[in-house]
């Protein structure tokens, strides 16, 4: 190719014309050349060489766009998951003036304004809050009472209780306040059916309005399924 060049060089140099000089002999017309030399030559030419990396970074493409693909999908199906299995409650007492109690026996105490349940676990008309789905879960109770009057039995005492057995315990009684409250926040590990309520004990009582003084909430931190 440099010997090509030079003798083109060359002959510019003294004003001949180019073409009469070949590897074909003096004076004779070389062979046309194919539009594709990939035709002639697959092997060497650069063309073709070129090719085969294009198809190569092709294929690496779209075997890349179709991995990406399949953890996008991945991904979604874990956030559909996890929109599925949210989980929250927050409740009160009531709308409006009521006490609970007192009773002779445990009772659930069924907690009937509803500020939020995602999920739909916790039932309005038992107390009950229902684990949808086993994990880590955090629950609070407050419990407020109101004695009437200066001197009457002050007795807001109730427990949470998980399937019915204790989890942990509220009590305020004494003949000192007209009006005391108390509070507990738990965190706590429950398989999907668990049943969490708060369980009013027996001679206690809970009394509430529309200020909402006694409340039970809870949520799902993450799930262990």
């Amino acid at each position: 190719m440099e010997a090509v060049v030079v003798l083109a060089l060359f002959g510019l140099a003294l004003g001949r014309d180019t073409h009469t000089y070949s590897w074909h002999g003096p004076g004779a017309t070389p062979p046309p050349v194919p539009d594709n030399l990939c035709m002639t030559d697959q092997t060497t030419c650069s063309c073709c060489l070129m090719q085969r990396r294009m198809w190569q970074m092709q294929q690496h493409f779209n075997s890349s766009a179709t991995e990406l693909q399949q953890q996008m999908e991945q991904t979604q199906s874990i956030l559909n998951s996890y929109k599925e299995s949210r989980t929250a409650f927050s409740v009160a007492l009531t709308n409006w003036r009521r006490c609970v109690g007192p009773a002779r026996t445990e009772i659930d105490v069924a907690y009937q304004a509803v500020f939020l349940n995602m999920g739909v676990a916790y039932d309005p008309r038992t107390g009950v809050f229902t684990a949808p789905h086993s994990g880590v879960y955090s629950v609070a109770v407050t419990v407020f009472s109101d004695a009437g009057s200066p001197g009457s039995l002050l007795a807001a005492c109730a427990r949470l209780s998980r399937n019915s057995v204790p989890l942990a315990g509220l009590r305020e009684k004494n003949h000192e306040d007209q009006e005391d409250t108390a509070s507990v926040v738990l965190t706590v590990q429950l398989r999907a059916g668990d049943q969490v309520s708060v369980r009013l004990l027996p001679g206690c009582y809970l009394c509430d309005d529309q200020n909402h003084y006694n409340t039970f909430s809870g949520f799902m931190l993450y799930t262990t399924e």
